[in-house]
């Protein structure tokens, strides 16, 4: 794991997380653009993150079946035709097929993860996945800024035609650039079919994923209501703004880029335990200051700004914590865990978008804050709640148990990793 090949993916990730969120700031455009409802643009958003969890169940487990180089390659090539796709939709319907495809293909980030993690020692993991993770974060705020402000000067289509080639053009460079890699010898002779049923395996025998898997969701549904809902909120009558506000408010927390890394190291001196418990009493904090957004103005405008840098290295920083934990599960099954821990983060995420914008038809900016503190309050009990299984070794890390046949292919020697107990 070179420092350049570790940047290179960085980028590739931050470009395929970026897909996701760019169509978040344009979202009152594509309104406009094409004569719909801010509720009915809004499904622009919930496709693409419904496309990219049926992306992880479908494609992301194929990590462990296939050279990643290849599959790498082909998804950013069919993201990069779907973003075209969207860029070129005449209606509503067809932009909404469109971004569906954009969140299946664009999973590359989730490969990109077992990739790297197979590639570094157990106790370097959390730096490494921090990297990466820094690399999506930038993703994400970027991604946001490019959308509302690339929108706003040459309209909502600009920001998916951009996207589209810059796509087609990692694929390119991907397909030179990323060392050739092999899987397994039985998992790559496995029928397609047991790899679809191996997360949900996974996710039966061992606690400490499902315990992962429902902190991660809660805390990503929270931040998948606010910054869906708050697009709505700053160019509505309380701020009265433009899209390109939104891109600008996302710009904040480009901070976050600095502290994920920082958080993977931590995970590696600590355990993911202590940072996981940290970051979703971020995310509780945070539902206090976001709150004081809604009264308007300067102090609404630096409320808002606090309260979603928070909310977002809270995030981060909880995703770190809870991937460095699954990954030292099965040594054997990277991709088939994180098809496992990411679809139960997303579809927290997609739930938490969908009720966060009609919370705010219905009752405003300050229900969508108390989504926020629920959320965070329910990770917080599942956090503190006892594992029931697994043990310990000396000085807190955990044991990782050799992948059985039954569950997860050929049986993956032990790899002690900080666990963190929480």
């Amino acid at each position: 794991m070179s420092r350049r090949l570790l940047l290179l993916l960085a980028v590739t990730g931050a470009v395929a997380v970026g897909n996701l969120y760019f169509p978040q700031a344009i979202a009152p455009l594509i309104a406009d653009g094409l004569g719909v409802s801010p509720d009915a643009a809004s499904l622009v958003v919930t496709a693409t993150q419904i496309g990219y969890t049926a992306g992880m169940v479908l494609l992301v487990p194929l990590g462990d079946r296939f050279p990643h180089r290849s599959l790498l390659v082909v998804l950013l090539a069919v993201t990069g035709l779907a973003l075209l796709a969207a860029g070129c939709a005449p209606a509503l319907p067809a932009l909404v097929a469109a971004s569906a495809l954009i969140g299946l293909a664009t999973v590359a980030a989730q490969v990109i993860s077992p990739l790297a993690a197979g590639l570094v020692a157990p106790d370097r993991r959390g730096a490494v996945l921090g990297a990466l993770l820094s690399g999506s974060t930038g993703g994400m705020l970027l991604a946001r800024a490019f959308g509302g402000v690339l929108g706003e000067w040459l309209g909502w289509r600009a920001p998916y035609l951009v996207a589209a080639a810059v796509a087609l053009l990692l694929a390119v460079v991907v397909a030179y650039a990323v060392p050739a890699t092999a899987p397994a010898a039985a998992d790559a002779r496995r029928p397609y079919r047991e790899f679809l049923a191996e997360p949900l395996r996974l996710l039966r025998a061992e606690p400490e994923l499902r315990r992962s898997c429902f902190c991660q969701a809660a805390a990503f549904g929270a931040f998948s209501a606010v910054w869906t809902s708050v697009a709505l909120l700053l160019t509505g009558p309380v701020y009265g703004y433009g899209a390109q506000a939104v891109g600008v408010l996302a710009l904040v927390g480009a901070v976050t880029m600095l502290c994920t890394p920082y958080a993977g190291r931590l995970v590696d001196r600590h355990g993911p335990g202590p940072v996981n418990l940290a970051a979703l009493a971020g995310v509780a904090v945070s539902a206090a200051v976001l709150a004081a957004g809604g009264l308007g103005g300067l102090p609404g405008l630096a409320a808002l700004a606090a309260g979603t840098l928070l909310l977002d290295v809270a995030m981060q920083g909880g995703m770190v914590a809870n991937k460095a934990r699954v990954y030292a599960l099965r040594e054997g099954s990277l991709s088939r865990l994180t098809t496992a821990y990411m679809m139960c983060a997303y579809l927290g995420g997609t739930g938490g978008s969908w009720l966060g914008v009609r919370l705010y038809a219905a009752c405003g900016w300050g229900a969508v804050c108390a989504l926020v503190a629920a959320l965070a309050a329910a990770g917080l009990l599942r956090h503190l709640w006892p594992r029931g299984g697994g043990r310990t070794g000396a000085g807190g890390r955990r044991r990782v148990r050799p992948a059985g046949r039954g569950a997860s292919g050929p049986a993956a020697g032990p790899a002690g990793v900080p666990g963190g107990t929480g």
